[in-house]
């Protein structure tokens, strides 16, 4: 078993488990998200190692195709520190890797007007990269304060139910 920078066991997840390297969790809040699928990355040796120690951005990302192929664009994956000068560049075009019927269905969708695909998480799957792609419709600005305005209520009301039962008891 590997040991990391603390001189520690690094935890090792279970089989299946998820390790979560990156979360875009700003497109999920400028974007509802219709459907999500699992691809996985083709990705360089250096960006792999890069991952490995947790350093990623998804915020500026999406998801294009070219010819019958779908690739991922300005993700952002920093050089690896330890790299020479097989290192890759950080926001490169990578190529995401599905079923064919998936692609299919994909690009169908977003002939929809309004339609694009983003990521929502990057993550290490039985020592596989995958990325979980979401095919969304932007938000416009009324909907994002309305859908706070929604969950400050939500959490009032929850906090005036606990207040009074606390009272009652």
């Amino acid at each position: 078993m590997g040991k990391n920078a603390k001189g520690k066991a690094a935890k090792q997840p279970a089989p299946g488990e998820r390790m979560v390297i990156a979360s875009n969790r700003k497109a999920r809040h400028d974007y509802t998200i219709l459907d999500t699928y699992e691809a996985g990355l083709v990705l360089t040796g250096t960006e792999v190692k890069s991952l490995r120690e947790g350093k990623a951005s998804l915020v500026d990302g999406f998801a294009v195709f070219y010819r019958d192929e779908l690739f991922l664009e300005q993700v952002y994956i920093p050089e690896y520190l330890n790299g020479s000068w097989t290192n890759h560049a950080a926001r490169r075009r990578r190529k995401l890797l599905l079923h064919r019927a998936e692609l299919i269905k994909i690009s169908r969708e977003i002939q929809e007007s309004g339609l694009t695909i983003v990521p929502l998480q990057l993550y290490f799957l039985d020592g596989r990269v995958k990325v979980e792609i979401g095919i969304a419709r932007g938000n416009r600005e009324y909907d994002k304060r309305h859908v706070l305005r929604e969950k400050q209520d939500a959490r009032e009301a929850q906090r005036a139910m606990r207040a009074r039962n606390r009272r009652a008891a």
